[in-house]
Parts: structure tokens; C-alpha cells; sequence
């Protein structure tokens, strides 16, 4: 999966103008605007456009994209809820959120690897779909959330239109009813609805391993440097050399020490022969110890 990973940051480096320019503008207009029918007209558009395997096996191929469009009214991270008499609002609040984080995201990866981002779970979906027969771009949806959240954790977004809330905090109450949903399908045996949404959001871990695997990689190497018989000499140093002298670090030029000013950061300068330390104001402002001045 790092292979497929790295080739696909790859192409979207060398193709920098493949794919859609502003995407999501465009899936946000056609959900407010099919939204808008459905709603207001005898004609329930959504009917005709949404992913149905036997009406394409039949002729209808258009439905193998155009449930790309096709709203899914309240679909959005945690307000995946639907209010009696308000469907085309949430629609448009939908439409809204998922333009706003797909734009940032475009604008953070580049059209490119965005539109490789979301067409992959698009095709997801549609082979999903041909082999049982049921498909939707909600869980596509849900995967560009977790991207947004991965990239912008602490930014905040408004909970029911006035609270506060970090998106990350967010995506974890998500994962949670991500993985409910999953469980609650099993135990009445909709497999094929309990694996629309493994397959849907694989796209997410597709793009993401990376990441995943430095992160793991850099925990155990964090941990092994924690427990390492150097770093612990180190530290049982550092407590003995404290509790003797009563501090830890010394600056060389004007002598004050962490004691002194337990807030100061000191540093040991790479320029000078020997271990010698300095505070932040002379770190940058001091005269290199060499071996032949002594």
C-alpha cells in the first residue's frame, strides 16, 4: 500500500492540472439545484440519478456517476440528521460544509491529487455497487472529513450553528458511529450495507498510510529511545548533577542557570570545542571556546 501511496503523490506532482478545477463547486451547486426539484417540484429528480444496478443493467448507465450529485440531505460529519420539513435546508448546509472542506483540501494537496482523492472512492463505490447492488457517496463524503480532520485537527467548526468544536474531535465521534453502523448491519446480516462504508472510506487509508505508518514508526523509535540504557544513564545523570549543584544547565558568559530562571531555555553550542552551555541571550552572542586559545 506505500507503493501505491508514493505513485500516486507521484502522478499528482508530474499532472498538476488533472482533474476538475474546483470540484466540489460544482457538486455543491448540483446538490442545491436536484435538492431544489426534489423539494419544490412533482418530479423527484433524485429518483432518477441515484445508484440502482438494475435499472443501469437495464440501460440507465447514466446512474453510474450521477450519484455523485445526488444529496444526501444532512450528511455531514457529526449532524448526520435529517429534521421533518426541513430536508432542502439541510441540504444546502451539506452542500456547503462539503464544498468549504473540499476546496480546503484542493487547496492544500492540489487539483490533482485531489481529484485522484475522490474519484478513487467513486470507483470504489461503482464496483461496490455492480457486484451487490447498492452504492452511495455518502461514505465518500465521510472519507474527505477525515482527510479534512488528519490535515486540520484543531481547527474549529460550529456544532449545531453556536458551539465551538475541534474538527478532530469531531472525526473521532464519526469513527465512532462509523464503526456502529458497521456492528448494528452485521448483527441484523445487511453485509452488503456493512461493507459499503469499508469500502467507501478505503480511499481515506489509501492516502493516508504513510502518514499512519511514520507515525507508528516514530512511536516506537520514541518509545526505544525512552527506555534505552543511554538515555536512562542520561537522565539519572541529569538528577544526580541537579540535586549536587542544585541546577542543570549554566550559562558560560553571564552564569545563570535554570534555577535561577526556571522558564530561560539553554543550549550547548555546536561551534565550540567542548560541552559548553549558554542561555537564549548569548547562544547567539558569545565567543567561540577553542582549544588553541587555551
Amino acid at each position: 500500500m506505500r507503493k501505491i501511496n508514493a505513485w500516486l503523490d507521484r502522478f499528482a506532482l508530474r499532472h498538476p492540472k488533472f482533474g476538475i478545477p474546483n470540484l466540489m463547486l460544482y457538486i455543491a451547486v448540483a446538490n442545491v439545484a436536484i435538492g431544489l426539484i426534489d423539494n419544490f417540484s412533482a418530479f423527484p429528480l433524485s429518483a432518477a440519478l441515484f445508484f440502482f444496478r438494475p435499472s443501469i443493467l437495464q440501460g440507465e448507465i447514466w446512474r453510474l456517476l450521477t450519484f455523485i450529485v445526488v444529496p444526501v440531505a444532512g450528511d455531514f460529519g457529526i449532524l448526520n440528521i435529517t429534521v421533518p420539513g426541513t430536508s432542502f435546508f439541510m441540504t444546502i448546509l451539506s452542500a456547503y460544509f462539503y464544498y468549504w472542506i473540499g476546496s480546503l483540501l484542493e487547496r492544500e494537496w492540489g487539483t490533482a491529487k485531489f481529484n485522484c482523492f475522490f474519484f478513487t472512492g467513486v470507483l470504489l463505490n461503482i464496483l461496490y455497487g455492480m457486484i451487490v447492488g447498492v452504492s452511495s457517496i455518502a461514505y465518500v463524503n465521510l472519507s474527505m472529513f477525515f482527510a479534512f480532520a488528519v490535515l486540520y485537527p484543531n481547527m474549529q467548526v460550529l456544532f449545531m450553528f453556536f458551539i465551538p468544536v475541534k474538527v478532530k474531535w469531531l472525526a473521532w465521534i464519526d469513527a465512532a458511529l462509523f464503526v456502529w453502523q458497521i456492528l448494528n448491519n452485521l448483527r441484523f446480516g445487511l453485509w452488503q450495507f456493512a461493507l459499503l462504508p469499508v469500502v467507501a472510506i478505503f480511499n481515506f487509508f489509501l492516502f493516508f498510510w504513510n502518514d499512519f505508518a511514520d507515525a507508528v514508526a516514530r512511536r516506537k523509535r520514541r518509545a526505544k529511545h525512552q527506555h534505552s540504557k543511554q538515555t536512562i544513564d542520561f537522565k539519572a545523570a541529569q538528577k544526580k548533577a541537579k540535586e549536587t549543584k542544585g541546577y542543570l544547565h549554566k550559562c558560560s558568559v553571564c552564569g545563570k542557570t535554570d534555577a535561577d530562571d526556571p522558564k530561560m531555555e539553554f543550549r550547548y553550542c555546536s561551534k565550540c570545542d567542548g560541552y559548553y552551555c549558554y542561555c537564549m541571550d548569548h547562544i547567539n552572542d558569545h565567543v567561540h571556546v577553542r582549544k588553541e586559545d587555551d
